[in-house]
């Protein structure tokens, strides 16, 4: 009765008391969201079970279990850092690229990033190369990312068209770029199982519908066939666009900046719009 009058007399919450709580949770929601559908998320999980075992062992007289992971408590942090050390400087990296910082920085990296996928789009297009770029945004691809060849590399227009040249290893997967970096190549997508769509739209168009089903990303696709651009977001797919529309849909969908006309994104993002170039399946 002691105890539970002691823990019912807790001391009043303040704001600070909330504010605290607060970052807390968001430091953890981001953490679970970074380590989602990758193999971090294992290894945590076998972390907490080890710390489970900790308690138990102490709660209980199991002495050698106690030592044994009192002793590797001594190594932990080493072994967390080397384990972990992909995973630490992606925090970091998301860290400083949260929406307060990103809007002191402004939008010049990603001005860039869309200006480098818009110039190796246009000139694979013109050479008839196939294509398929996955531009990451709210909800993570790591595990598409985990399935292709790491890279973690600036966005260039130079590695782009290399990665995607005739009879190169990576040329029949797609790129995807996280955070304004090509994170991997070579990647697999889930292929859509829509019939809604047009007959004539091969592998790489479905991957890309099927990627965006999946999530919130948008894929840019350079048909080898037909030597045109296309674009699938939320399950769709807008077809035969020219640098000048892809770039202003890039804005719209990446930076979320309205159109020419000013009319807001989200106004256009409806099944059949297929407002200006390009027709939308």
């Amino acid at each position: 009765m002691d105890q539970l009058t002691a823990l019912l007399q807790r001391p009043p919450v303040n704001w600070w008391d909330v504010v605290d709580i607060l970052i807390v949770s968001i430091l953890l929601y981001e953490a679970l969201k970074l380590i989602r559908g990758t193999r971090a998320a294992q290894m945590a999980i076998g972390s907490a079970f080890v710390l489970l075992l900790f308690y138990i062992s102490r709660r209980f007289p199991l002495q050698t279990v106690n030592w044994l992971i009192r002793n590797l408590f001594v190594y932990a942090g080493f072994a967390a850092i080397v384990l972990f050390q992909s995973d630490i400087r992606r925090a970091l990296s998301h860290l400083g690229r949260a929406p307060f910082f990103r809007y002191l920085a402004g939008s010049k990296q990603a001005d860039e990033t869309i200006e480098e996928v818009l110039t190796a789009a246009s000139m694979l297009a013109k050479e008839r190369i196939g294509a398929l770029v996955v531009i990451e945004r709210e909800i993570g691809l790591r595990n598409y990312v985990e399935s292709g060849i790491p890279l973690d590399a600036s966005v260039s227009y130079d590695l782009i068209t290399t990665v995607f040249q005739p009879g190169a290893p990576m040329h029949d997967g797609a790129l995807i770029i996280l955070e304004d970096r090509i994170a991997a190549a070579g990647c697999f997508l889930p292929l859509t199982v829509s019939s809604t769509f047009d007959k004539d739209l091969g592998t790489r168009h479905r991957a890309a519908i099927g990627v965006t089903e999946e999530s919130d990303a948008i894929a840019v696709v350079v048909s080898e066939e037909r030597g045109e651009i296309s674009l699938a977001y939320d399950g769709r797919i807008e077809r035969a666009l020219s640098p000048e529309r892809l770039r202003v849909r890039l804005h719209e969908l990446v930076l979320h900046r309205r159109g020419v006309d000013g009319t807001d994104p989200a106004t256009r993002l409806q099944p059949g719009s297929g407002a200006g170039e390009g027709r939308v399946a």
